[in-house]
């Protein structure tokens, strides 16, 4: 779940009353797993939860929520941005220090779970992906809902806790914890050093070192 503008300081996560100090926090970690994964040629896939311009994908319900706050504005209105939340405009785009190579697809996903009225399960299929890392914003949102809908199809899931953030540091570590219970119910749980240590190690195994 790449982090988006949305989360800059100007960025429509502000006008819903949260703060961006979480989910900004971990853009560094999260550079240093697409490092990692890039040496190593590891398939990469960037998300974004948008609308259609015309508002064709958005229910009626969902936009209520999303002025139902201070600021009175929500999803289609007009921000700092551009529009909130909607494909094309300048905060629906992934951060410069994260943005996507050639080759590592972006999938556009009208709700929370990158699975929801996507292509993205046919992505991996295709490469036969059967492991997930999931990193980025929100923890308790965006990412939950995918690793929750990931581990129904069948795919074994990894959340990188310090590489996701939420809005409120309650909200990411409810999140996380319940992620291992009754065994690994929705998966595992790692931080960045394991994982590129890990990677590193096998590297070397494959390598003969």
């Amino acid at each position: 779940m790449s982090p988006l503008l949305f989360c800059s300081e100007v960025g429509y996560l502000v006008y819903q009353g949260g703060s961006v100090e979480g989910t900004r926090a971990v853009i560094p970690k999260i550079a240093i797993l697409l490092e990692v994964f890039r040496k190593h040629s590891y398939p990469i896939y960037h998300t974004r939860e948008g609308h259609r311009s015309d508002l064709s994908t958005l229910s009626s319900r969902e936009l209520f929520r999303s002025r139902n706050n201070e600021s009175g504005l929500g999803i289609g209105d007009r921000g700092p941005l551009g529009r909130f939340i909607i494909r094309g405009e300048r905060g629906h785009d992934i951060v410069d220090e994260l943005y996507p190579r050639d080759g590592e697809p972006v999938v556009d996903k009208p709700g929370r779970s990158a699975f929801a009225h996507t292509d993205f399960e046919l992505l991996l299929r295709l490469r036969g992906v059967r492991n997930l890392v999931l990193c980025g914003v929100t923890t308790d949102v965006c990412v939950h809902s995918t690793m929750r809908e990931a581990n129904d199809r069948g795919f074994d899931c990894l959340l990188v806790e310090d590489a996701t953030g939420a809005s409120m540091d309650r909200l990411h570590e409810g999140a996380v914890d319940m992620i291992p219970k009754e065994g690994g119910i929705f998966g595992a749980v790692s931080n960045v050093a394991d994982i590129v240590s890990g990677i590193e190690k096998l590297a070397d195994e494959q390598r003969g070192v």
